[in-house]
């Protein structure tokens, strides 16, 4: 079933008003008709709603509440995931597939490594191109809230940001000993529902002097393997990790 978020102010007793772009998508996309079901979702308290179509112009849908209904999409697990600004159009992959798999809030890093330099004007298109792919993942995957994306910050910026998380990880190539796995299971002995950062770095990885600035800040240098993974694979199996640890009773 179609899934759209609207905000609080668009419910009015029974009645959704549904507005902008997605006018267009119910109408000439997905060219839905009245009386026909749509899942809509309250994102500023992420209650969901089976609704009916009643009326549709090219401005407005207005749909009916038939009923609330109850969503397990969200995991308790609260991820955020700094990744190394990528090349060309890595960054829309790893949203668009960090948001089917989870995360909460994405912010993007410019560290010693990375090829791509933006300058203000750049970054902030880029923003918010990136907040709207995930938005798009966000409906297509059935989730309750979007993601949050972040304004690109640096690395000396977010280090002194890690004291806010349960366990800041960060998968380096030259860890040897240390994996994901033994530092998920021990802090999953601890908490139940723990806030996790997760640090990757762009193609070139994390330049060693920025791995001792967030170690020494209290970050877990981890390794994910024998095999080197691409920046933009990285996010994924990291997420899918978490995920299969702390949701293992549902997946």
């Amino acid at each position: 079933m179609p899934k759209f978020f609207i905000k609080h102010n668009q419910i009015n007793d029974n009645t959704v008003q549904i507005l902008g772009d997605d006018v267009n998508h119910i109408s000439n996309v997905l060219r839905m008709k009245n009386e026909e079901i749509i899942q809509i979702c309250d994102i500023e308290t992420s209650k969901n709603y089976n609704a009916k179509i009643k009326e549709q112009s090219k401005e407005t849908i207005t749909c009916q509440i038939i009923e609330q209904i109850k969503s397990k999409a969200e995991s308790e697990v609260y991820v955020h995931v700094f990744q190394g600004l990528p090349k060309a159009d890595k960054m829309e992959l790893i949203i668009q597939k960090a948001t089917e798999l989870g995360v909460k809030e994405l912010t993007p890093i410019q560290m010693e490594r990375c090829i791509v330099k933006l300058n203000e004007k750049d970054s902030k298109k880029k923003i918010e191109r990136w907040q709207k792919i995930a938005e798009v993942a966000a409906k297509q995957s059935g989730r309750d809230i979007i993601p949050k994306i972040n304004n690109i910050e640096t690395s000396k910026t977010i280090s002194t940001l890690f004291e806010q998380y349960d366990i800041v990880i960060i998968a380096y190539e030259n860890e040897k000993n240390i994996t994901i796995k033994q530092e998920l299971q021990h802090l999953k002995c601890k908490i139940k529902n723990p806030k996790i950062a997760i640090l990757i770095g762009p193609e070139g990885g994390i330049d060693s002097k920025e791995v001792e600035l967030f170690s020494q800040n209290g970050a877990k240098i981890v390794t994910l393997g024998n095999r080197i993974l691409r920046t933009e694979t990285v996010a994924l199996n990291v997420l899918s990790v978490i995920m299969y640890e702390f949701e293992g009773d549902v997946i």
